[in-house]
């Protein structure tokens, strides 16, 4: 009698034991991303293409580049390199994106539309691209807003650009005149590669 009490005493306590199991909240893959996501990732932004709203903390542990954009304006051949640049690494973990402005020089007037086939079918921009905002002054979108306050500079014209570490530490800034193929550019994209 008292062995079937004992047995059924363990047993009790281990449907208990499994019960509290499946109740805990176990860790899921969102909240994961979401608790690894370095805070200057922690923004929305509507893509280009279609407005649909994209979390930057899908960059999280990528070298991110960060550049603002324009359709009309003398360096808008920089999208042949920073595609090429996108191109070249991604596979090695760098992802540029792209926040066109119409805040220099009022040389990106058009809709989103207009800003994605232009990328598309002059520059054959496949990086990531979002939807029109402002990067400067009380207007600017939160990431730049953010940028600005971090980094103490805020960009002088279109194609400006902001390399982030794959821990969310900004690099540096570089101003319109560093195109993609600079030296000190590739360098430093490639040494931030290279770091873990």
């Amino acid at each position: 009698m008292y062995l079937i009490k004992r047995l059924g005493f363990l047993l009790l306590l281990c449907l208990s034991l499994n019960a509290a199991a499946q109740t805990t909240p176990a860790t899921s893959p969102a909240s994961t991303t979401a608790a690894a996501c370095p805070a200057i990732l922690h923004y929305t932004f509507n893509r280009l293409q279609d407005d649909s709203k994209q979390d930057l903390c899908q960059y999280s542990g990528k070298v991110v580049l960060i550049v603002n954009t324009a359709s009309f304006c003398g360096f808008t051949k920089q999208y042949e390199g920073l595609e090429a640049m996108y191109a070249k690494y991604a596979d090695q973990g760098l992802v540029v994106l792209g926040f066109p402005s119409n805040d220099f020089g009022q040389q990106e007037p058009g809709s989103s539309k207009e800003i994605a086939d232009f990328c598309y079918n002059t520059y054959g921009v496949k990086f990531p691209m979002f939807a029109k905002s402002s990067v400067k002054g009380d207007e600017a979108n939160p990431l730049y807003q953010a940028l600005i306050k971090a980094t103490g500079t805020t960009p002088k014209w279109n194609f400006y650009k902001y390399l982030i570490d794959r821990h969310g530490n900004i690099v540096d800034s570089y101003t319109s005149v560093t195109t993609p193929e600079s030296g000190v550019l590739v360098d430093a994209v490639e040494k931030a590669l290279k770091q873990k």
